[in-house]
């Protein structure tokens, strides 16, 4: 099990950082490793709403698939991913000094044998990490801009 935590501090209220992340469908302007969203449920708000999210890390390609579990407006996004790569994983927004919003993206995954396993998770989780910082270097970019 990798788990995996990043974080950042952007120069916006978290009202305004929860208008950019609450649409799914626009994840994939700030997440470097997702290439495309397509909704599964009639819903894209709310717990309830799943999404396949076509991924790729470098030579790696796979569907994430995925489930709102929790939603909290201007606070919490929490999901399961219930495809080849298991786990959850929450995005948290909390006030800050100043106006601004700490945002935070937390994960615990489970990779599948064939993808190493425990050591898959282990190497892959950095890999992840690193990713994510520069995830959210780009939705900052995003939110700030507005």
């Amino acid at each position: 099990m990798a788990g995996i935590r990043v974080s950042t501090l952007i120069d916006a209220s978290p009202a305004e950082v929860w208008d950019v992340v609450r649409r799914v469908e626009d994840h994939v302007e700030w997440m470097h490793d997702a290439n495309a969203i397509r909704f599964t449920s009639a819903r894209t708000r709310g717990v309830g709403t799943t999404f396949d999210c076509d991924t790729r890390l470098g030579p790696f390609r796979l569907t994430d698939r995925m489930e709102i579990t929790r939603w909290v407006p201007r606070r919490t996004i929490g999901v399961r991913h219930v495809g080849m790569v298991t786990g959850t994983g929450r995005f948290t927004l909390r006030r800050a000094r100043g106006g601004r919003t700490r945002f935070t993206w937390s994960e615990r995954l489970r990779f599948p044998w064939w993808m190493g396993g425990p050591l898959g998770a282990a190497v892959g989780g950095e890999v992840l990490r690193l990713v994510w910082i520069r995830n959210l270097r780009a939705l900052k970019v995003i939110v700030e801009a507005r």
